[in-house]
């Protein structure tokens, strides 16, 4: 994808890159964090489930995704407003009430809601910063769950509420947990942006790092092979 293709990501990753580089070279815009498992998760269940995930540009939180076992598809799109903003474009200007998320389908036997919720607050983005992650601002960046039933609801709040009771982050968790009420898959060239676009500084710098502690934080739970949205298509 050509740099031109996405405008506003690439000031806001060059206006914070001097500063980002020069304090801590090629270092990753957030650390992961060790945390412990939820205390209340689901049951295995059948079939296929979905959750939907916002914590920042989609692009690193589909990686992550994409490279966890179970994961059936993680698509990236917005969540949290109407279906007429739902463009890039129009989402970028932060007033349409959408999140950069991603939808994830999973397969409850192999991971858990619970797991996938520990890998997101872990190393898929930080849930203690409000409306914004790394070098991106506004509240299409914000933390956000969109839970699909009242047991995903339970697991999500219960499991902020312990870790903020633990103090394993140094700020509370902002993370707002709401009912799904409806998800826009983004543009196509939104999707696999991580692993079509290695070489992309802003994913170098802020996506990269993330799938390696994926792997370092959660080896039993990592995949080499992301299960990515074109393929699945094609």
């Amino acid at each position: 994808m050509s740099l031109s293709s996405h405008p506003r990501r690439l000031a806001a990753f060059l206006a914070a890159a001097v500063v980002s580089l020069s304090a801590c070279g090629a270092a990753a815009a957030e650390d992961a964090v060790v945390i412990p498992p939820p205390a209340v998760d689901q049951a295995a269940g059948s079939g296929t489930e979905t959750a939907i995930f916002a914590g920042g540009c989609f692009w690193g939180v589909q990686g992550v995704f994409q490279h966890v076992k179970g994961v059936k598809s993680a698509v990236s799109g917005y969540a949290g407003g109407d279906a007429k903003t739902a463009q890039y474009e129009t989402v970028s200007t932060g007033s349409t009430g959408h999140a950069e998320a991603v939808q994830v389908k999973f397969d409850p036997k192999q991971v858990t809601y619970g797991k996938l919720l520990q890998i997101f607050f872990s190393v898929a983005h930080n849930p203690t910063q409000l409306n914004f992650q790394g070098p991106d601002r506004g509240t299409q960046y914000r933390s956000a769950l969109f839970v699909a039933d009242p047991e995903q609801r339970k697991v999500a709040e219960s499991y902020i509420d312990q870790l903020d009771k633990s103090h394993v982050f140094p700020q509370p968790i902002v993370t707002k947990v709401s009912e799904a009420t409806g998800f826009y898959p983004a543009e196509a060239y939104h999707q696999d942006f991580l692993t079509l676009n290695p070489t992309y500084p802003y994913i170098v710098h802020n996506d990269l790092p993330k799938i390696a502690n994926l792997k370092s934080l959660f080896p039993a739970d990592y995949r080499s092979q992301p299960v990515l949205v074109l393929k699945a298509k094609g």
